[in-house]
């Protein structure tokens, strides 16, 4: 047996449990299986999965994206056009005072540097100074978050006090932070969280190091807006179901809660265009060749945004976004406190949704045939994007991230596998209904109606073939003394075992009709004659030897069986108008054996053959009956006797002559 023919079996087993279960709680189990198969899809690719609901759940925001333009933060960008006139990054301490210089002038509030400055250099003090001298000023500094790396460079400051490291929050290993130069300078982490993608999606609100948090470049900015002497925050539990999963709230800023999921992390919104945040050259800041008034009382972002630099992130928007951009959205969503988050009831509610489905397809495949075929392709196909469009509308309209991937999964699953069940069912059926039909007529002819639609036309076929005719003799005497379930049981009986002789010698029944049946041997020749022969002979034998009562009713003639058997052309095929067909088989040769038949009880011989098929077994001892003309026909036939085969009980003929040699005859 092979590998496969277990899974096989196993497989026809579930399906016939099954299928012969009630169809409602088929269908209810096979609901119940798509929760399983998308559990386990969800749990053996998580990683590709993620990606796919990340990419096409952002559609909430990219498909119709917030356009107006963001005042309240502008970009300052170290693009190609201040490398090619300050040189390659990074720039000596005295160019980054100037343009620190520039912006204070400009009257810009607060000033957020998405750079880190970890060794000193000359010209620190000038820079320092410039720092100083602002209204307000937020360097970067890297925790790292990849395991295994525990660089440690410059000095990490300005933590968050009232928050435990035992919270769950991200721990690095080490870091990339200012000299201690700037140590007087407030910070703010901007530690990444790439996506398997390669993606930022999110980033953690607070960085644990040592025991101790430090707060994320957006987070900082806001304690330093206020001027917070001391740098305090919560992160707790949200009790609400539609609230989510934590938030942190800041001491100095009691009205700014800000939504977290349960590893600590914020969720970048992607709501506006790219182009709803305006930039400036850090080169025209500079050169002063830019209105700096546009800057006044706007918290700026200095970063970098040339390609050759690094700091390039795949977004929703474009596969290269620099990073700065990510940091002006983070703290546009603070601003407006609407960062979007995942409710806490959102397992539940993608688990509604799944119900819901479950409810579609149960009532779809409660419609049988062509509406359950049709309907279950087309809901695997349609529920999905339903479970996408409802993510997106709820990302759209209250930037809530709700997820999509779950119900469609199980939509998908669920459909497929009613659709098994169904189309496993419609098998049965068909298999069921063949079936029957090939139990009324031959293999060849039960599967060609089966396959093929209804017509009005003759659809036949000219034929050379083997025929053997049966009749049981005094049958409707033995039925009119007897009780009709015992004459039915008896004909059942015979129609049985003459049905299992003529299949074991190659042949097939024709038909069953009255006490008869007419079988069927493709092509002629020797060898199908000698097949219809030897079925009539062992018909013969078992059937009056051993089936047939030997002693009938009183006044009844015993029962016997008469078998004609001849060669010929006929035509086979299937008549009749298109809703009422009848398959029939015509010609002369099909007349001749019934006639041949009938003559049995004229010449008291049970078989007999006709002309055509006796000239071919010239190696049979035949006995001539001589030539008779048959009822109906107009050409007398010469009939011919096999020598008979000794029966138990029954008297045999001695006095028969062989014949070896046959001529004459009609073919």
């Amino acid at each position: 047996m092979s590998a496969t023919r277990p899974a096989v079996l196993h497989q026809n087993r579930a399906i016939r449990y099954l299928l012969g279960l009630p169809p409602a709680k088929a269908r209810l189990l096979l609901l119940a299986m798509a929760g399983l198969v998308t559990n386990a899809l969800l749990t053996l690719f998580s990683p590709a999965l993620t990606t796919l609901e990340e990419n096409l759940g952002a559609l909430g925001w990219t498909l119709r994206p917030d356009l107006n333009a963001e005042q309240r933060i502008t970009i300052v960008a170290i693009d190609e056009k201040s490398i090619a006139q300050e040189g390659p990054w990074p720039w000596r301490r005295e160019t980054m005072a100037r343009l620190v210089t520039a912006l204070t002038s400009a009257g810009v509030q607060l000033q957020l540097h998405d750079i880190v400055y970890p060794e000193p250099q000359a010209g620190d003090e000038q820079f320092l100074s410039a720092l100083q001298s602002a209204p307000g000023v937020v360097l970067a500094q890297v925790p790292v978050l990849q395991p295994g790396q525990d660089v440690r460079t410059g000095v990490m400051t300005h933590p968050l006090t009232g928050i435990a490291c035992d919270e769950g929050l991200p721990v690095a290993s080490g870091y990339v932070a200012n000299a201690s130069t700037f140590a007087s300078i407030a910070t703010g982490h901007i530690a990444p969280i790439v996506a398997a993608d390669g993606a930022i999606r999110e980033v953690a609100a607070a960085v644990c190091l040592d025991g101790v948090a430090y707060p994320a470049l957006p987070v900082s900015a806001f304690l330093q807006a206020i001027k917070s002497p001391t740098w305090g925050a919560s992160v707790e539990q949200v009790t609400g179901w539609f609230g989510p999963a934590r938030q942190m709230t800041l001491n100095a800023y009691p009205g700014l809660r800000i939504p977290l999921d349960r590893n600590g992390s914020l969720r970048i919104s992607y709501r506006s265009a790219p182009e709803a945040y305006q930039a400036v050259s850090a080169a025209d800041v500079l050169n002063g060749s830019v209105d700096l008034s546009m800057l006044a009382n706007t918290w700026v972002l200095v970063g970098a945004t040339a390609f050759g630099i690094g700091d390039i992130v795949p977004t929703p928007y474009s596969g290269a976004t620099p990073g700065v951009e990510l940091q002006a959205r983070m703290m546009s969503s603070l601003l407006d406190a609407d960062v979007p988050y995942t409710p806490r009831v959102a397992p539940w509610l993608l688990a509604g949704v799944c119900l819901v489905f479950a409810g579609v397809l149960f009532l779809l495949a409660s419609y049988r045939e062509r509406f359950a075929g049709a309907g279950l392709p087309l809901a695997g196909l349609i529920l999905p994007v339903l479970a996408l469009a409802l993510h997106i509308q709820w990302l759209a309209s209250g930037n809530v991230w709700l997820g999509w991937v779950a119900p469609a999964l199980y939509g998908l699953a669920g459909a497929s596998l009613l659709m098994l069940l169904e189309q496993a069912r419609v098998r049965h059926e068909r298999s069921r209904v063949f079936s029957h039909l090939n139990s009324y007529l031959p293999a060849d002819v039960a599967h060609e109606i089966a396959f093929s639609l209804p017509s009005s036309n003759v659809n036949a076929r000219r034929s050379d073939v083997t025929l053997l005719s049966a009749d049981l003799r005094n049958f409707s005497a033995f039925s009119e003394a007897r009780p009709p379930e015992e004459s039915a049981a008896l004909l059942h009986f015979f129609f049985v075992r003459a049905a299992e002789i003529v299949e074991a010698h190659g042949g097939r029944i024709h038909e069953f009709k009255g006490d008869a049946l007419l079988a069927v041997w493709d092509g002629h020749g020797e060898a199908p004659g000698l097949k219809a022969l030897r079925a009539a002979q062992q018909m013969q034998a078992l059937i009056e030897g051993e089936m047939l009562p030997q002693h009938p009713p009183a006044g009844l003639e015993p029962l016997a069986i008469g078998i004609g058997i001849e060669q010929g052309p006929v035509l086979i095929g299937s008549i009749g108008p298109a809703h009422r067909r009848t398959h029939t088989m015509l010609g002369d040769t099909v007349t001749i054996t019934l006639r041949i038949q009938e003559m049995t009880a004229e010449l008291a011989q049970p078989i007999l053959l006709g002309e055509c098929v006796a000239r071919q077994l010239t190696g049979e001892k035949l006995d001539s009956q001589g030539s008779y003309l048959l009822s109906g026909l107009r050409n007398p036939h010469v009939l011919f006797a096999p020598f008979l085969i000794p029966v138990t009980g029954r008297r045999q003929r001695t006095d028969a002559v062989p014949l070896s040699v046959i001529t004459g005859g009609r073919r």
